[in-house]
């Protein structure tokens, strides 16, 4: 018997993959996303908010950017589904709109460790 599309799409690490091939929205969508990554202050962003929720002052001190370019970079993301905004107050807290991202973030940042170390890389 065929596997259901569920089990179909764990590959053997036990781990989601993408279930066949990828098609042109998914290459171009994908293409998108990587450049957005692509920023050193979105990406150090992206990586204090895996970390915790935050608002814009402590993810001001977290990068060393300016506010309003801080402001700028999380409406971006805001506008790529990439983060979520709740207010608190008056405050507006940031947060990871899921664990896909904090993976991708992860494994860029462990793939310039290894380039930096001259350690090979792993599965």
């Amino acid at each position: 018997m065929p596997p259901d599309n569920a089990s179909a799409a764990v590959g053997a690490s036990g781990e989601d993959s993408h279930p066949g091939t990828p098609g042109e929205e998914q290459f171009a969508l994908a293409a998108e996303l990587l450049a957005l990554l692509g920023d050193r202050t979105r990406l150090t962003l992206l990586h204090a908010l895996a970390g915790q929720e935050a608002d814009v002052t402590t993810l001001t001190e977290v990068c060393g950017a300016a506010r309003p370019a801080v402001s700028q970079h999380l409406a971006r993301l805001r506008l790529a589904g990439l983060v979520s905004t709740r207010k608190e107050g008056r405050r507006v807290v940031y947060s990871l709109r899921d664990g896909h991202l904090r993976r991708v973030v992860d494994e860029a940042l462990n793939l310039a460790d290894h380039r930096l170390s001259d350690r090979p890389a792993h599965d």
